[in-house]
C-alpha cells in the first residue's frame, strides 16, 4: 500500500476543488482495468439467484456453499490484509435465496449479519425477510432445503438501529448457534447518514460485540446489492483499524488504496461520490474520537466515541473545577440606605435558573421559577446586581453559610459586590456557552449542506443499493 497523503488535507482539498465526483470517477477507471471473471453468475441455472443483472461475484473470491442443490451464492469474501479483517458482503436475500443466505451464514461460521437497509425502500422491495415475524419457538422457520431451523430470541432498539438475536438449529450436526443481526434502519438508499456520529455509534456497537475479530468467522455485511452502504462499512472500519496500528499516523494510510483492494475482491464497493466523502467523513472523526480516547492508557481499549460522549465529558470536568466563589463581605453603608420602593426589571430566564429547584406552596419540587416581581433591591446596588449573572446568584443563595434561608423567596438579592474572581468564572462558562452553541450550528450547517450536496448531485440512474 502506497503512503498517502494526509487524509484530513486530501479532504479538505477535494472539497474546496469540489473535485468528489472526479476523485470518485478515477477510482471506478482504475478498478474497471482488472480481468477478474464472473462466469458462475451469468450461467443459467443462477441468473434467477442474483438480485440485479449488473452486480455479480467474481468467481475467484466468490463464497461457495458445501451442501444443498446448489453451491452458488451472490456474496464474495472481502479482505484487506494489513488490518486481518474479513467480511462476506452480499446482496439482501430473494425470497429464493433465504436458505443459502442462512447456510452461507452456518458454513462460515459467522458470528453476526451486519443490514443496512430497509426491507422496502422508495415502494420497492430491496431484501427478502428472511428472520421470522415473532419471537419464540412456535414461530420459527424451518429450512427443509439445507435442514436448518431459525428462531427469533430477543430484540433490542437503539433508535437509529437494533438489534436481533437469531437462534440456528442445524438439523444434520444437531447443534444450535446464536446469531446478532445489527440492523441500521436510517441509512438512506443511493445516500448516506446526516451525520458520522450516530454511524460512529453503530460500528462501536459492532466491534464492541466482537464479530469483527480475525479468530471468529468473517461477519456478513449486506444492504440490497451488497456495494454501496455494505462497501461504505467496510472501508471507514478498515481504515479505522489502520489508523489505529499506525499510532494515528493519517499519513501512513491511503483510503484510495483500501478502496482499490477490497474491489479487487467484489465489483463496484462505494456506488456514489458522495458515500467516498461520507467515508473520508467518518474516518477523520472515528480517528480524531481514537486518537482522544487512547491518551489515556487505560482507556485505550476503547476505540471510538462519538461527539457527544466527548462534549459531555469536558462538560462533567469543567464543572468540577469550578470552585463556588468566596462571599464578599457586606456593604454595611448600602444595608442602612432607604430603598426605593419599585420592582426591578424580570432577569431573563438563563439555563442555570431554569435547573433551579423550586418548591410549590404543597412542598413539592417544580421545574420552572416562580413569576412575579423580583424582590426590592436598593437603588445603588442594581448596577451590581444587573451585571451578576444568575449562575453567581444561584452558587451564592445555596452555599451552606449564606445568610438567606432555603425557604425564603425564590431568589433574595445580596447587597454585595462581585469579586475578581467570580466575574472571570462567569466570563468562562459564557466563552464555553458560545463555543458549545457555536459547535451545534456548525454541525447543523453541515447536515443541511450534505441534504442539498444529496438533492443536487444524485444521479439520475445509477445501480440500486
Amino acid at each position: 500500500m502506497s503512503t498517502g497523503n494526509n487524509i484530513e488535507t486530501e479532504y479538505l482539498e477535494l472539497n474546496e476543488k469540489q473535485e468528489w465526483t472526479v476523485h470518485y470517477q478515477k477510482i471506478r477507471t482504475e478498478s474497471s482495468s482488472n480481468s477478474y471473471t464472473c462466469l458462475e453468475a451469468i450461467k443459467p441455472q443462477n441468473k434467477s439467484l442474483n438480485r440485479y443483472r449488473d452486480v455479480s461475484p467474481y468467481d475467484h473470491s466468490r463464497i461457495v456453499l458445501k451442501r444443498g442443490s446448489s453451491d452458488y451464492i451472490n456474496a464474495n469474501l472481502v479482505k484487506v490484509e494489513k488490518a486481518n479483517r474479513r467480511y462476506i458482503l452480499t446482496q439482501g436475500p430473494l425470497s429464493m435465496t433465504v436458505s443459502h443466505f442462512w447456510l452461507m451464514i452456518w458454513e462460515q461460521n459467522s458470528k453476526a449479519v451486519l443490514m443496512l437497509n430497509k426491507l422496502v425502500e422508495k415502494k420497492q422491495e430491496k431484501c427478502y425477510q428472511y428472520w421470522p415475524e415473532k419471537m419464540g419457538k412456535d414461530h420459527a422457520i424451518k429450512l427443509s432445503d439445507v435442514d436448518l431451523t431459525i428462531e427469533y430470541v430477543e430484540y433490542q432498539d437503539y433508535s437509529h438501529y437494533l438489534t436481533r438475536t437469531l437462534r440456528v438449529h442445524d438439523g444434520e450436526s444437531g447443534t444450535s448457534r446464536e446469531i446478532v443481526q445489527f440492523h441500521y434502519t436510517t441509512w438512506p438508499d443511493f445516500g448516506v447518514p446526516g451525520s458520522p456520529t450516530v454511524f460512529l455509534e453503530f460500528l462501536k456497537k459492532v466491534r464492541a460485540a466482537g464479530v469483527l475479530e480475525e479468530d471468529v468467522g468473517p461477519a456478513v455485511v449486506h444492504c440490497s446489492a451488497g456495494i454501496g452502504r455494505s462497501g461504505t462499512f467496510c472501508l471507514v472500519d478498515s481504515c479505522l483499524v489502520l489508523l489505529q496500528i499506525e499510532k494515528f499516523g493519517v499519513n501512513s494510510v491511503s483510503v484510495k488504496d483500501i478502496l482499490l483492494e477490497m474491489r479487487q475482491y467484489r465489483m463496484g464497493l462505494i456506488q456514489t461520490a458522495e458515500q467516498l466523502r461520507f467515508s473520508y467523513l467518518a474516518i477523520i472523526e472515528g480517528a480524531k474520537k481514537l486518537s482522544q480516547s487512547c491518551n489515556d492508557k487505560e482507556n485505550c481499549n476503547s476505540e471510538i466515541i462519538t461527539n457527544n460522549d466527548s462534549i459531555e465529558e469536558t462538560n462533567s470536568i469543567e464543572e468540577e473545577e469550578d470552585e463556588p466563589p468566596p462571599l464578599p463581605p457586606p456593604r454595611l453603608d448600602s444595608l442602612n440606605r432607604n430603598p426605593i420602593d419599585r420592582p426591578l426589571p424580570k432577569i431573563p430566564v438563563s439555563t442555570s435558573l431554569l435547573d433551579f429547584p423550586y418548591k410549590d406552596d404543597d412542598g413539592e419540587e417544580i421545574q420552572t421559577p416562580p413569576s412575579g416581581p423580583l424582590p426590592v433591591i436598593p437603588v445603588d446596588d442594581r448596577e451590581d446586581e444587573e451585571e451578576s449573572s444568575t449562575d453567581e446568584l444561584e452558587e451564592e443563595n445555596t452555599r451552606p453559610d449564606s445568610p438567606i434561608s432555603e425557604k425564603s423567596a425564590p431568589i433574595t438579592l445580596l447587597n454585595n459586590s462581585i469579586s475578581p474572581d467570580a466575574e472571570l468564572r462567569h466570563r468562562k462558562r459564557i466563552e464555553r456557552k458560545e463555543h458549545l452553541a457555536a459547535q451545534v450550528r456548525e454541525m447543523k450547517r453541515r447536515q443541511q449542506a450534505n441534504e442539498h450536496w444529496t438533492q443536487l448531485k444524485r444521479p439520475k440512474t445509477a445501480l440500486p443499493d
